[in-house]
């Protein structure tokens, strides 16, 4: 069965840092895109990062530039967003996806494929 599984979410103060986990199951993330996107509650589904098949290239939301970073270990089978210099607007649910290509850039929203359940993440100022 393929799955995604999130981990690493948390409550933090404003200007911490949380690393989120997202563990592959079932399937190979090698060959494919790998994002993390947000949801904040009464707010439309952000995409925050995303990294090609063998992270050799990265793209992020102005928002989060500078601040977070997303990698990949596919020996493990795991991607990752650490965060830091954290905002309350940072709060949200975030989830891991998995796109049906290895490249990243010009992908719709029905190139994601397969997504994690979420990881709550909650910022105080």
């Amino acid at each position: 069965q393929v799955q995604l599984v999130e981990s690493g979410g948390g409550s933090a103060q404003a200007g911490g840092s949380l690393r989120l986990s997202c563990a592959a199951f079932g399937y190979t993330i090698s060959y494919y895109c790998m994002g993390w996107f947000r949801q904040a509650p009464g707010k439309e589904r952000e995409a925050v990062a995303s990294i090609s098949s063998y992270g050799g290239t990265t793209d992020y939301a102005d928002s989060v530039k500078g601040r977070f970073t997303i990698s990949r270990e596919n020996a493990k089978n795991t991607l990752y967003l650490q965060m830091n210099s954290l905002k309350p607007e940072d709060t949200a649910m975030y989830y891991c996806a998995a796109a049906r290509k290895s490249v990243c850039r010009g992908l719709g929203s029905n190139d994601w494929v397969t997504w994690g359940q979420g990881t709550q993440v909650t910022v105080s100022s």
